[in-house]
């Protein structure tokens, strides 16, 4: 590598990024297999997809908070007390999960009902959904244990354990819906089945590797509560940024619903889906950066190493600008030719193209931004993350809904969430990278009393 960080930004990227490909790759052969049994099952199946997307995703700080903590102990010389810090992230998940699984299943008739989606989708929905909430648990530990693998340095491991898991569960996906032999099947309950069994074989999997390491190092896999509510404490500001971001794609969405009037409004909606779904898929490979991000700079600011944190940062920014460009450059591209992957519809086909372009230019942009993110969000600079978030989100809402109403065109929505909502997260980003604010060293930005940390009564 010709610089001297590429090494160590590869080595974490790459597994990160093919780790995040796996997921939505597996989630649409278990929708093919769904899909066979009928439609209003695979709409069920979706209905119920979207609920549990939800409430896992606002719960991604267990990852990314964990990842920041586990690292920074790790920069500090600390195995030990990174270790206990990850294992407060999974007691923490466990009770998250307990508590997010009796509220689920017990709001899974009203939850389905609220999409108004009819008798027989329901029903399926409602199976799907109630069985599949039991997988809550295992998933958030699978997160958590993601963050301490991640914070050690190390995403390999979930890589192999995603696709192993996620080939598990293919493969009792169609045993349990089809059935073999004499089995006949159990249809839409199968695949939930499956998918649970194979989250518990995953979760189970990440988790001896750390109990592993923790007993190695000495660390106390008891539950230490000052040392979960200080990690529940961090996630909250994670948790207020994650839900601005995902307001800012439904509230896109929504912009484009109401711009758009009579014909024009199912293409509009049918092309931004496309649009939408592509945009993702580029963002694993912006994520993938951002997380190899979280973990390095994390390092370095708990081995108190702030020229190195610098150096560092400015390499994965111009590697993210490179991603970018590469990733826009290729959208532009192919922009004329995807539309008939995903619609029969010629309407679709041309108004995709300059929505894709529109896209595209913003690609670079959204490298520093999400490098940026991941900064941040691994020097442990959440509550600035929360707020930039909102102070976007209000800036963004009139944008979205004057490219709505004054033009109704579908474009301008996209040129607002380019320039304005990615634009302003460049803006809020860089600002504070120029700062010295979020440059805190040591083990941890906010010491905390916890049993890991206080020393020896010897």
């Amino acid at each position: 590598m010709a610089h001297p960080h590429d090494r160590e930004i590869v080595r974490l990227a790459v597994p990160a990024f093919l780790a995040l490909v796996a997921e939505p790759l597996f989630l649409l052969a278990d929708a093919a297999i769904v899909g066979h049994l009928g439609t209003p099952q695979l709409a069920g199946q979706g209905i119920a997809a979207v609920v549990l997307q939800t409430a896992v995703g606002l719960c991604i700080f267990l990852a990314y908070g964990t990842t920041a903590s586990v690292a920074r102990h790790l920069g500090a010389g600390d195995e030990k007390g990174a270790l206990a810090q990850g294992v407060d992230g999974i007691w923490l998940a466990v009770l998250i999960g307990v508590v997010v699984t009796v509220l689920g299943v017990a709001l899974t008739g009203p939850l389905v009902g609220a999409f108004g989606t009819g008798s027989s989708v329901e029903g399926y929905a409602t199976t799907y959904l109630r069985i599949a909430w039991l997988g809550t648990t295992p998933i958030l530990v699978m997160l958590a244990a993601t963050g301490i693998l991640r914070g050690l340095q190390d995403t390999r491991t979930p890589l192999l354990v995603a696709v192993a898991g996620n080939g598990v569960n293919v493969g009792l996906n169609l045993v349990l819906v089809y059935g073999v032999g004499s089995f006949e099947g159990l249809g839409i309950a199968g695949s939930a089945i499956g998918t649970v069994v194979a989250q518990l074989l995953s979760a189970a999997a990440l988790l001896t590797v750390v109990v592993r390491g923790a007993q190695r190092s000495g660390a106390s896999l008891a539950p230490d509560r000052p040392g979960i509510q200080a990690a529940a404490r961090a996630g909250v500001a994670l948790v207020v940024r994650t839900i601005t971001l995902r307001a800012a794609l439904l509230l896109t969405t929504y912009a484009v619903t109401v711009g758009a009037s009579g014909p024009d409004r199912a293409v509009s909606l049918a092309t931004h889906q496309v649009a939408i779904t592509l945009w993702g898929f580029l963002a694993f490979v912006l994520d993938a950066i951002a997380i190899a991000a979280q973990a390095i700079t994390g390092r370095y600011l708990g081995a108190g190493d702030v020229a190195g944190t610098r150096a560092v940062t400015r390499r994965m920014v111009q590697w993210g600008v490179y991603a970018g460009v590469v990733c826009g450059v290729l959208l532009a591209a192919a922009a004329p030719f995807l539309g008939q992957l995903f619609s029969r519809d010629p309407e679709v086909h041309d108004l995709l193209v300059p929505v894709l372009v529109i896209a595209a230019l913003g690609q670079p942009i959204a490298g520093v931004v999400f490098v940026l993110d991941g900064v941040l969000i691994g020097a442990g600079d959440g509550r600035y993350l929360a707020w930039a978030g909102l102070v976007v989100l209000a800036v963004y809402t009139p944008a979205a809904f004057a490219a709505a109403y004054v033009t109704g065109g579908l474009v301008a929505v996209w040129v607002a969430f380019t320039v304005v909502f990615m634009g302003m997260r460049y803006v809020v980003l860089t600002r504070r990278a120029r700062g010295d604010a979020w440059l805190v060293t040591g083990a941890s930005r906010t010491p905390t009393p916890t049993r890991h940390q206080l020393p020896s009564p010897e």
